[in-house]
């Protein structure tokens, strides 16, 4: 225990409070209702439940992004943000450099910005007020602390990039892989001052060392952390709190998440229990008034008695029935596929892009390979290749007699689905009617947002409707590039079933250490170019 006179060196760190609060969507369904909890000083929790049950919504007005339409919420220490979707291939334009800023803080940002303009506008136009304009901006942004954020952002890119800020900071985002940009960011709020995180899915496109450092981290950061991960593994190491958000409310439990589903079990069970109870005690005050009003009807002596009981059951309707237990998902994945040749694919010298050297591999109808390796080893290349892409390579890549690849993209940069509803996607895509549509979007439980646009859906969602989506293609090789990484565990659950039952091929990039363990064999890049075959997963 620290004595009195060393807590007053101690760094204060922040907290997070939402108290009552509630969101509706545009279309009028209740998204969250009355939600309060507490992050106090200093620990890490984490933000769970199925997708699109709003934690992303919560954690967008933690960070003050959205306003609630009621309630209360509070974060204090200096707040700092790693939203679920940074950079990636749709960050056209973006530089390294940008990246930093965005997460930064925001007197740094805003100084950043100005200087930024005063540049461009001196170079429009070299004159006398453009260079006061400039000279203003460069001793705004050294006020707000812009020299000293260059300092840091050099230590994270050596972190991070294994290169100097000054070297990268114009480097566009989209040539950095998924993992690169996340470790990029990480690596700048764990270091930044600020005590206080918000971190949605900060794991995914994480190779396996990297969350493994992740993890670490977490364990052991002083700083207020709440996080939003769908991986177990992570959870376990270093999630000391679990909030979880379903059916519109909020719960939390007070342990780690070792001891998290006997948790969440025995409140469904308390939940059902009190809703027995209470429909139990419902049921006998009706039959008390109707008892009593039978009786009044031949005895005007049973009027008080009448009256009494009409208040006792409307006080007991008032105060209202208890909390419905959560529904659990029933996702149901019918991926079927078809017979193809017995060569699956046949890769004969190939190196694809520059990032592998030419290496050999035969794939087999029925195959289950996981692709395996650190981030930027050309895996996500592979696939989209295979996909069709126009990618530069040597040697051959031949798929074998009627394989139709389906590609799932990792970042679901999906360009052909923005700005499109998913209930809109299938039926035009799979010539549906609507309500064959609307039938098929149900079993991927995704009927409620049907009618969202895609860009506006969760992370989750988005997997899940891009897997649906390969269902309906009929694909016979399932080329998927991270499937699990924004999926919940029911999700998750039901996709390894349905490869489980698919007929065909399937080969799939991932680090999710619980999903690998289902595969066959694997093909392991690694970081010096060379791709080799193993009959166990390897994470080096």
């Amino acid at each position: 225990m620290l004595s009195p006179a060393r807590s007053r060196y101690r760094p204060r760190v922040g907290f997070i409070e939402v108290a009552h609060v509630s969101h509706v969507l545009p279309d009028g369904r209740v998204l969250l209702d009355d939600v309060s909890f507490r992050i106090g000083e200093g620990l890490t929790a984490a933000l769970v439940g199925p997708n699109g049950a709003g934690k992303t919504t919560l954690l967008a007005m933690v960070a003050g992004d959205l306003e609630p339409q009621a309630g209360v919420i509070t974060a204090t220490g200096g707040l700092a943000v790693m939203r679920q979707f940074i950079g990636g291939p749709a960050a056209s334009g973006t530089t390294v450099g940008d990246l930093l800023i965005s997460v930064a803080p925001p007197r740094v940002r805003a100084a950043a910005g100005n200087l930024d303009d005063a540049e461009l506008a001196m170079m429009d136009r070299d004159d006398e007020p453009a260079q006061l304009r400039y000279a203003h901006a460069l001793s705004e942004y050294g006020e707000a602390g812009g020299y000293q954020a260059e300092v840091h952002w050099d230590e994270c890119c050596v972190a991070a990039i294994g290169r100097p800020y000054e070297q990268v900071r114009w480097r566009a985002v989209n040539t950095l892989s998924g993992g690169q940009q996340k470790r990029l960011v990480l690596e700048s709020l764990l270091r930044g001052a600020e005590t206080t995180l918000l971190l949605d899915e900060p794991d995914n496109y994480l190779d396996v060392p990297g969350k493994r450092w992740l993890e670490d981290q977490l364990a052991a950061t002083p700083k207020t952390v709440l996080l939003v991960s769908h991986d177990r593994e992570l959870l376990s190491a270093c999630a000391r709190r679990i909030v979880t958000v379903e059916d519109r409310h909020a719960w939390v439990h007070g342990g780690g998440f070792a001891t998290y589903a006997q948790a969440r079990a025995d409140r469904i069970d308390r939940l059902e229990e009190l809703r027995r109870r209470w429909d139990e005690e419902h049921e006998k005050l009706n039959q008390l008034v109707r008892m009593y009003r039978q009786k009044a009807s031949h005895n005007s002596d049973m009027a008080s008695r009448l009256q009494a009981a009409v208040t006792r059951l409307a006080k007991f309707e008032e105060a209202g029935p208890p909390e419905v237990p959560p529904r659990e998902q029933r996702i149901r994945v019918r991926l079927r596929g078809g017979r193809t040749g017995k060569r699956a694919l046949v890769c004969e010298e190939l190196a694809v892009a520059g990032t592998t050297r030419p290496f050999g591999t035969e794939i087999w109808f029925g195959d289950r390979i996981g692709v395996l390796g650190g981030n930027g080893s050309g895996k996500s290349s592979f696939l989209r290749l295979l996909a069709g892409e126009p990618l530069a390579h040597e040697g051959t890549a031949r798929l074998g007699a009627r394989v139709v690849p389906g590609m799932f993209a990792q970042t679901h940069a999906r360009p052909d689905l923005d700005g499109r509803t998913p209930v809109e996607i299938v039926m035009t895509e799979h010539a549906l009617l609507a309500s064959e549509a609307m039938s098929a979007l149900a079993r991927y439980e995704l009927q409620m947002c049907a009618r969202q646009e895609f860009g506006t859906l969760s992370g989750g969602q988005q997997a899940r409707l891009q897997i649906l989506l390969l269902e309906l293609g009929g694909a016979t090789m399932l080329l998927l590039d991270e499937p699990t990484d924004n999926l919940d565990l029911p999700s998750a659950d039901a996709l390894q079933a349905g490869l489980e039952a698919y007929e065909g091929t399937v080969l799939a990039v991932t680090h999710d250490r619980w999903f690998a363990a289902s595969f066959d064999r694997y093909l392991v890049f690694g970081s010096d170019g060379t791709v080799r075959e193993s009959a166990e997963p390897v994470w080096d």
